[in-house]
């Protein structure tokens, strides 16, 4: 696709439309506010994959290694049919494509970084005067390929403290949260691309994920390595289809558990036909099977509300649906009690559940297993596109707005306060650049000049000029968010 035609159409006219004179765009991208309840901190995630899918990628492949004439050609076709201008203008583009790189400065913090809402993550700018409206040209591109990876981030970094808090309090020990978020999302997200963002998200605070292409992202984008450190990983599991076509559950479990998969971790989905059933009768009967196998069977309920299902419902009529899966799971297995006097259930059984989980449900099943004096580790969630795709970009708020133009060689600080808004869309005024007060924390300043001098600005060159800069890892960017928990 033509990488002139990547905008909406409003950014065809902008540069027509700037004041004479105009040299220079300067630009922040800001995460301004926040549609979830409790949430005050944004995680930065997504930058360096963007330069290189689409940087890199996209307009290199698709503008500057291409024919000029075509893409022209097919420019003024479009807008000459879709906006009737009779001769659209086509030189800008022509002298960019001559130009031969994208003449932009893109600076940003560590991905990976928590950061207060409001705080600037990123700055962009032209570097040559003639391609002044070339910063706010690639917006619509990058709007809407950055939010999704630091909204999936910031939710994944929401849940993982959840884990954490409620891990620490019933086992003393947060090694088994990496694994207790695991994304469900790949099949219920708007595109591939969105999928492959998303999870990538997830996973700055998880290890747990059904979605492939992530962990190839993780490889591509941020140099990870499936050979050397744990990217991602999953288990083997059934799928109502498999359960079905058995049509006997004592058979269907126990050709999983013995001949197929009679070692390791495995999942069987067990609602297909009586969820009850399975856990009431047919466990019972595989106990010394179950018990006898080198590795975990993992029950997956699928289906009714699911903190009643784990946790019990006190208005049951049945014994079993009071108690809930994970109590009636000890009954049959028992386990072990923590030394801050938790159950624990034995090694080789466990509970996950993967439909409907919101931030909100979990905190419910945790706290309550928690009052039934059963450890959080005894559940695994399979966070799914509900919680990941059920987002937009207004979900944090996110806009890049220009606070900074210069103007016949002089600097004019620019800004957003519409007196009808309630202040979210306030903007910062000038160049930006974010700092670490004494205490460590980031914080950030505005009014600045293009030639003040700040040694301590944490936004570091990203892309310059069609080079790109200040590269990091996955792993470190796992790093970064982890120190924030």
């Amino acid at each position: 696709m033509n990488s002139m035609l990547l905008a909406d159409f409003y950014k065809l006219s902008h540069r027509k439309m700037y004041p004479p004179g105009t040299t220079k765009v300067y630009s922040t991208w800001t995460p301004r506010g926040s549609r979830m309840a409790g949430v005050s901190e944004f995680v930065w995630f997504g930058l360096q994959a963007f330069i290189q899918r689409r940087l890199l990628g996209t307009l290199q492949d698709d503008f500057f290694a291409k024919d000029v004439d075509a893409i022209c050609s097919e420019y003024a076709r479009v807008v000459r049919h879709t906006l009737g201008e009779a001769e659209p203008e086509t030189q800008h583009i022509r002298d960019l494509h001559e130009l031969g790189y994208l003449p932009l400065r893109i600076r940003g913090l560590d991905e990976g970084t928590v950061v207060p809402l409001r705080t600037p993550v990123m700055t962009i700018e032209n570097t040559e005067p003639r391609f002044f409206w070339l910063t706010n040209y690639v917006e619509t591109l990058m709007s809407s390929e950055l939010w999704q990876p630091s909204t999936s981030a910031t939710i994944a970094h929401q849940f993982r403290k959840l884990y954490d808090k409620y891990a620490l309090e019933t086992v003393g020990d947060t090694g088994f949260c990496q694994f207790q978020g695991h994304d469900f999302s790949m099949r219920g997200m708007g595109c591939l691309d969105a999928a492959t963002l998303s999870g990538l998200g997830h996973l700055t605070s998880f290890v747990g994920t059904d979605t492939v292409p992530a962990i190839l992202a993780a490889e591509s984008f941020y140099g990870a390595n499936v050979e050397s450190e744990l990217v991602g990983t999953s288990v083997p599991a059934t799928e109502h289809s498999v359960q079905c076509c058995y049509g006997d559950d004592d058979k269907y479990v126990h050709e999983i558990i013995t001949r197929i998969h009679p070692t390791g971790i495995v999942s069987v989905v067990s609602d297909g036909y009586d969820f009850w059933d399975v856990i009431n009768r047919v466990l019972p009967l595989l106990k010394p099977e179950i018990l006898a196998r080198e590795g975990k069977l993992v029950v997956r309920p699928d289906s009714g509300d699911p903190v009643k299902i784990v946790c019990g419902d006190p208005e049951a009529t049945t014994e079993w649906e009071r108690k809930g899966a994970v109590e009636r799971l000890w009954d049959i297995f028992g386990g072990t009690t923590s030394a801050q006097g938790y159950r624990c259930l034995d090694p080789h059984i466990g509970l996950i559940y993967g439909d409907a989980i919101t931030y909100e449900r979990a905190t419910k099943m945790l706290a309550a297993l928690k009052a039934k004096g059963f450890a959080s580790t005894n559940v695994v969630h399979g966070i799914g596109s509900f919680t990941y795709q059920y987002t937009t970009r207004d979900t944090f708020n996110m806009a890049l707005k220009s606070t900074l133009a210069v103007r016949d060689g002089k600097e004019i600080h620019i800004f957003k306060t519409p007196k009808t808004d309630d202040g979210m869309k306030y903007s910062q005024r000038g160049r930006v650049v974010v700092e670490r007060n004494e205490s460590g924390a980031v914080t950030w300043r505005d009014g600045l000049s293009l030639t003040d001098h700040v040694p301590t600005n944490l936004l570091l060159d990203r892309f310059v000029d069609g080079q790109v800069m200040n590269q990091t890892t996955f792993a470190e960017v796992r790093k970064r968010v982890a120190s924030a928990i």
